[in-house]
């Protein structure tokens, strides 16, 4: 078991890994906690719950909407929900995003942790306070930045995932070794087949490593101003990806990394050979690398990015494996980019 903590600007948050789902008990109030979670975590752990009212969406990315939001407000007030309230997310990116976002808002505000259950949820969703919910498909359109009280990783969970919810996880962890580590990219090449047949001790590996990695970024640039955002690595083509082709959000952005790979050779940053070797990773883990739909409609969904400023939008490049940096692209440039390649 390892404890990691992040250190907010009004709050810390303590994320503890490989501790067993059913001891978030003793790490939540003993009164007037509300459970968040998804149809299918509820199907699956719900025996091991805590002993406390529990709100059910259905699974997916559709239903990380203002109007669920709402309904879970709703629900709080009817169980007589006041400013002492304490809301748990049990489950994936979708349920901590929701969660976090409604927890945010409900009273101004009311205490709240998570129990994350997937891959995706473990090394990136539930770590680093962004909180919020998607507008008519768009990607976190509103949101609060506001650190949960804690996260708890039991991976032994992960388990149980179906194959394209790790790739989804997977895609993230690639991308926090491309920010800052080289050996650590290396290294999930030369280990794929363990890590693909969920060897415990190797995942705990990766989730400690993504987490780590994560926290002291934030811990530094909670709220995006600078540096956070070398983690929108493989996210701002990912997202208009995700939107258009309707695909996981693991699966977009690794087409984002790959697109970002591109754009960093043609700008003379990567070699080849390192681009070559991001591709071949992503590939070895089942993550797609292109997207099938014409670059022009991806680019129409980009450029309504929240990272969009002014006819230019801060893209994160590669200036090699285990490097980023921000750069302030013409958006116009990036179109001419886009649609002169496949992506």
């Amino acid at each position: 078991m390892e404890h990691i903590l992040l250190r907010g600007r009004f709050s810390d948050c303590k994320i503890i890994i490989g501790e067993p789902m059913e001891s978030v008990r003793n790490h939540i109030p003993d009164r007037q906690v509300y459970i968040v979670t998804d149809d299918n975590i509820y199907g699956l752990y719900r025996t091991s719950f805590p002993d406390f009212p529990v709100y059910v969406l259905k699974a997916g990315e559709k239903s990380k909407t203002l109007d669920s939001a709402a309904d879970i407000c709703k629900w709080l007030m009817e169980h007589g929900a006041g400013r002492d309230a304490f809301l748990l997310g049990i489950g994936g990116g979708m349920v901590c995003d929701i969660t976090g976002f409604t927890a945010s808002i409900f009273m101004r505000g009311i205490g709240f942790g998570f129990a994350a259950t997937s891959l995706l949820a473990q090394v990136d969703a539930s770590i680093g306070g962004k909180n919020g919910v998607n507008l008519e498909g768009f990607k976190n359109m509103m949101g609060t930045f506001n650190q949960p009280h804690f996260v708890l990783c039991d991976t032994f969970m992960l388990q149980t995932l179906p194959e394209a919810e790790l790739q989804n996880g997977l895609a993230e962890v690639v991308k926090h070794t491309l920010i800052s580590d080289k050996k650590m990219f290396m290294w999930i090449r030369e280990n794929i087949h363990k890590i693909l047949q969920l060897d415990n001790e190797l995942i705990n590996r990766l989730v400690s490593h993504s987490i780590t990695t994560k926290s002291e970024i934030v811990s530094r640039d909670e709220v995006e101003h600078g540096e956070r955002r070398k983690l929108n690595l493989g996210h701002t083509w990912g997202h208009a990806v995700e939107k258009t082709d309707g695909i996981p959000h693991g699966q977009a952005v690794s087409i984002g990394l790959a697109f970002a790979a591109r754009l960093s050779e043609h700008k003379g940053i990567l070699t080849r050979e390192e681009r070559l070797l991001i591709l071949d990773l992503l590939t070895s883990l089942g993550l797609p690398v292109i997207t099938r739909t014409d670059p022009a409609k991806v680019f129409q969904a980009l450029v309504k990015d929240k990272k969009r400023e002014s006819g230019h939008i801060h893209y994160v490049l590669m200036n090699g494996l285990g490097d980023v940096s921000v750069e302030r692209i013409p958006l116009d440039e990036l179109k001419q980019f886009a649609l002169s390649k496949a992506h």
